[in-house]
Order: C-alpha cells, then structure tokens, then sequence
C-alpha cells in the first residue's frame, strides 16, 4: 500500500502559546508535520527562503508587515500554498479581504481549537472554509450585484488603510494606533489624511463617526 504524503506547515502568528498549541494540535494528526513556525511577516519570509510548505496558518496582525499584505506576497511567490487564516479578529470585518488577498480559509481563534482540523482538511480538498453566517454574507453579495460591491468607498481602501480605519473606529488616537501597528504617528496621519480622502470626509470627527458606524453595521 502507497505511503500518503506528508503535508507540512508553517504556523505565522505573534503569540508563542498560540503557536505552540497549533503545532501540538497538527503535529497529533497522521502525514501532518509543522516545519516552520515565525512570529512575524519577516520571519515567516525567512523560512520560506529555507523551505516552502504546503500549508500556512497566518494571523491578521503582525509586526511590520500585517497578515493580508503577507498572504497577498506568499499567494504571488508560491501559487500553489494553501493558506488558512486564524485570528482573533471578526470574520465580519476581515474574512472577505482574507479571500480575496488569497487565503482559502478564515477562523476565528476562539473557535480554532474545535474547527482548525476540519478546515485545514476541506481546503487541502480544494474547498473554502468560513462560518456558515460569513457564507450567507458572501452569498448575498453576490445576489446583490457586482455593481453595489464596487461602489462600497470601503473597498477602495488598502489593506493597511483598513486597518487604521478599524482602529479608528474602536476609539484609538493616533498615538495609540501607532502603537499598535509599530508605525510612527507621521505615517498613521497621512493613513488618515489618504482614508478622508477616498471616504470623503472632511474631519477627523466626521471620519471616527463613520468608523465607528461602519464597524457597527457589520456586526450582523
């Protein structure tokens, strides 16, 4: 009988612990091995200059680099990664841009310990794997038209400015925002100056309203 292959991982996610519960986690499953573990986009990098698994699990944020520019940069480099997203961050804000920067798969990490096995097996199944209230969003967007998902201004940020805008929107200053991302307070304000100028706002109170607003309206 035919040995199955081995699929190898990496696991890109800023907590240790987190890390070391995946690893123990896949490691327990047969023909599954973690090669490769990074706390962060640079490290992940140098792991793939040394070996490229089948399989990665990356999380949102990350110092530096965050999680969607990184999935965006492995998904060019090497089409053929399969990759999952687990982060503690709501599927609602971020899921749709995960796909689309080319993951195959978003969880969130309260429900990683449970579901993590069965997604990682449906996308090494070519399948996609997101919760059952993120696929009906998905599908009526879909019913919804082409047309209404290109004119949502939303969309017209980067991925980086979405992430200022989120932070925003949960009440966080520019300082603080700096903070969190690892950049300096010059470079968050011209993310804001670039968010007011493509949402078409005038302030920064008209852009925290909207913000918080916006978070809000997705939390269906």
């Amino acid at each position: 009988m035919e040995k199955k292959k081995e699929i190898t991982f990496i696991i890109i996610d800023d907590h240790p612990l987190f890390r070391a519960g995946l690893i123990q986690l896949i490691n327990g499953e047969r023909n599954f091995k973690v090669v490769a573990e990074a706390g962060s986009a640079q490290e992940a990098l140098d792991s793939f200059n040394e070996i490229v698994p089948d399989f990665a699990i990356v999380d949102i944020s990350l110092q530096g680099m965050n999680g969607l520019e990184l999935i965006k940069l492995l998904n060019s480099k090497y089409p053929q990664l399969v990759i999952l997203v687990v982060s503690m961050h709501d599927e609602a804000l971020y899921a749709e841009r995960a796909l689309k920067a080319g993951a195959r798969g978003y969880i969130m990490k309260q429900q990683a310990s449970k579901k993590v096995l069965t997604a990682i097996q449906q996308l090494l199944e070519g399948k996609v794997y997101i919760s059952e209230n993120m696929h009906e969003r998905v599908l009526m967007g879909m019913i919804k038209g082409k047309n209404e998902l290109e004119n949502n201004p939303i969309d017209k940020l980067s991925d980086r400015e979405f992430e200022v805008f989120l932070l925003i929107g949960r009440g966080l200053g520019p300082i603080q925002i700096a903070e969190e991302l690892n950049l300096s307070v010059k470079t968050v304000e011209t993310y804001r100056a670039h968010i007011k100028t493509k949402l078409m706002l005038e302030n920064a109170a008209e852009l925290r309203k909207h913000a918080i607003k916006w978070i809000q309206s997705q939390k269906v």
